[in-house]
């Protein structure tokens, strides 16, 4: 399902990706209620840093905005982990909807199964820690041109998108961790904490 995408005339360049203890991670996004030229800018800014950086998912929490818009491509580790997506109850070519960007996304599990798999993050670099979440999951949003996209997904696009979806709440993976794991990633944090600039 191929959809037009709305490219900007301004000129993109990469954006600095900002690290654990910067007050937008914290930071719950404002709804977007226009998608104008700064938006349609910010993001193909915030796709090209995510594959600058080699992420599958990027929120605008942790490039310093806080922005109900998260973007997402799974494709280029589809073969290590792979994602399944539908349309109602239609299998999707998951490249049709590369690079997914997710205005005012939400949420919602589908069925009662549960996975556990490691996460990391580009605001955290070099820790990664096993989160359980549901593994199916439907997704409400809007894109770049204001359509509504509304699907459902398995694997690591379910995952990545549970993932952005928590940054734009200011909710971080670590959260989803038990105080013990946590506690042995202290040493980390607190190295990142001493770095942030804001």
């Amino acid at each position: 399902m191929a959809r037009p995408r709305k490219v900007t005339s301004l000129p993109i360049k990469p954006l600095e990706v900002v690290q654990y203890g910067h007050p937008a991670l914290r930071s719950k996004g404002k709804k977007i209620e226009k998608i104008d030229d700064s938006i349609v800018t910010l993001a193909n800014e915030m796709i090209l840093t995510m594959y600058e950086e080699d992420g599958c998912g990027l929120a605008a929490q942790q490039v310093g905005r806080a922005l109900q818009l998260a973007v997402i491509d799974v494709m280029p580790a589809f073969e290590d982990r792979p994602s399944r997506a539908w349309i109602d109850g239609r299998e999707l070519k998951l490249e049709s909807l590369m690079p997914l960007v997710m205005i005012n996304p939400e949420i919602h599990p589908v069925g009662e199964e549960r996975s556990t798999e490691v996460e990391g993050c580009l605001s955290m670099p070099g820790l990664h820690d096993e989160i359980e979440r549901p593994t199916r999951i439907r997704v409400i949003c809007q894109d770049l041109d204001g359509s509504i996209l509304d699907f459902e997904a398995e694997g690591l696009l379910s995952r990545a998108a549970q993932h952005e979806v928590d940054h734009l709440h200011g909710i971080l993976f670590i959260d989803h961790l038990p105080s013990e794991s946590l506690k042995e990633h202290q040493p980390l944090l607190r190295k990142f904490q001493s770095q942030a600039s804001f």
